[in-house]
């Protein structure tokens, strides 16, 4: 039976990035040694790094003055490295989930942290809206895509701030005017690659402004100096990221990974508003993720919940269920998800229902 993942992370990947990685594994670019055994100074190596960098700022257009690193820790060290570098007095933070909570505490180490928003009051279920943006903070942080409860940012705000933004898990996914940040990160193992590395795109001039001594591994200028070389990159993720990229760049880029996106998104959506049997827990149309879809139960239907759970796994969906503050379901349908097992899902969902 053909399984359909998806886990909200680590998660899908193309089977071109799969495949590719693999043979590196076994003999990489025909040096005779494996991806996780050469050295990262090599010059076949260095070589993957680089273009890694070059194909990451083309297909989201990049512009100069800005760098693209590959750095460890995932998006949770960046919620520390974010304010090593850039706060100064006051930080300003929308709160729209669990990773954005925890950025905020991170930053709250630092000091003062307005918090200009939060939809905690209902579950994280909405994007605030009609809030004031401080100008007198060093900068405002959003999460764009809050994989746990199924909300989305859909827009490149304006502000008249440093914009830092969390993209872990919608990287990729439509079209960003990158001019718009002075800095985007996020864990690579949602659109990208394998867990274990994470990207950092940064305006080289809002950095070395910070009057505090930030250590050698935390300062963002270390890494642009050495080229994500500062310390032995994770080389199998990296060479993953590649080969994710190279795929997309396939595809027809970001634009087109975005159409099948809606496609993909509309879907699903649609399937849910006309079973009888399941509701988004999202109720603003417009706040609803395309790259994480949460629903639930009817009321008059809870008792479901177990058996619909045990149907789609016996129909070959892996990782539907959903996170255990929400409750009910959810389809991570990245990238990589091809249209084919979002219609299984669909169709897994009908059956239910025609049985039920």
């Amino acid at each position: 039976m053909k399984k359909h993942n998806f886990s909200a992370g680590p998660s899908i990947l193309s089977e071109y990035t799969i495949r590719n990685t693999s043979d590196a594994i076994l003999n990489f670019g025909d040096v005779g040694l494996s991806i996780m055994e050469v050295s990262h100074r090599s010059k076949e190596f260095v070589a993957v790094m680089d273009q890694a960098q070059a194909l990451f700022k083309e297909l989201l257009d990049i512009p100069s003055g800005y760098s693209v690193l590959f750095l460890q820790g995932g998006a949770s060290l960046q919620f520390a490295m974010v304010p090593f570098n850039l706060f100064q007095n006051k930080a300003a933070y929308l709160d729209t989930g669990v990773w954005a909570a925890k950025a905020i505490k991170e930053c709250k180490i630092f000091g003062d942290v307005d918090v200009v928003a939060s939809s905690k009051d209902k579950t994280y279920s909405y994007i605030p809206k009609g809030y004031k943006i401080p100008e007198d903070a060093d900068y405002f942080h959003i999460t764009t895509n809050n994989t746990i409860y199924g909300t989305e940012i859909k827009e490149d705000f304006d502000v008249n701030i440093p914009l830092v933004a969390d993209m872990s898990s919608d990287i990729f996914s439509r079209p960003i005017d990158v001019s718009k940040y002075a800095l985007i990160y996020g864990g690579a193992q949602k659109n990208l690659a394998p867990s274990g590395v994470a990207f950092v795109i940064v305006k080289d001039d809002i950095l070395g402004k910070v009057e505090r001594t930030i250590p050698t591994m935390l300062n963002y200028q270390t890494h642009i100096e050495k080229e994500s070389m500062f310390n032995t990159p994770p080389v199998v993720p990296v060479f993953a990221a590649l080969k994710t990229l190279e795929w997309y760049k396939q595809q027809g880029g970001v634009a087109a990974m975005h159409k099948t996106n809606i496609e993909k998104a509309n879907l699903l959506y649609d399937e849910i508003n006309r079973n009888k049997l399941f509701k988004s827990n999202i109720a603003d149309v417009e706040d609803r993720s395309i790259m994480n879809v949460t629903f639930v139960m009817e009321e008059n239907y809870k008792e479901l919940d177990a058996a619909f759970l045990a149907f789609a796994v016996s129909q070959g969906m892996s990782g539907i269920k959903g996170h255990r503050s929400v409750g009910g379901f959810r389809a991570s349908i990245y990238n990589a998800m091809p249209v084919s097992s979002v219609q299984a899902l669909v169709d897994a969902m009908k059956e239910f229902e025609k049985n039920n």
